[in-house]
């Protein structure tokens, strides 16, 4: 039997959200702000819905591009993010 040499690219994925984590973060930002028992898991799930909206119009630059491959260009046309230093092209 030969063993493999590469390694695999599989990992855990955590089924529960890191709520100790997401606690000790809102309560650093804003120790003023109170928020319910379950308030955690609802901005928890709120970035979790962000990222994948965001993964899903990246993709769709990237196939318009004819690009197989999600690049930074295509993730920052999705969040329409401008970048400093580059001039637009639209004139005032």
């Amino acid at each position: 039997m030969v063993l493999s040499t590469t390694v695999s690219q599989r990992k855990h994925i955590k089924r529960k959200a890191p709520r100790g984590f997401l606690k000790r973060v809102f309560k650093r930002q804003k120790p003023h702000l109170r928020l319910e028992t379950s308030g955690d898991l609802l901005m928890h799930l709120n970035c979790l819905l962000f990222v994948h909206r965001l993964a899903e119009e990246s993709r769709t630059n990237a196939c318009e591009n004819k690009c197989g491959i999600i690049k930074k260009e295509h993730v920052l046309a999705a969040a329409k993010v401008k970048r400093v230093g580059k001039a637009s092209s639209s004139s005032s």
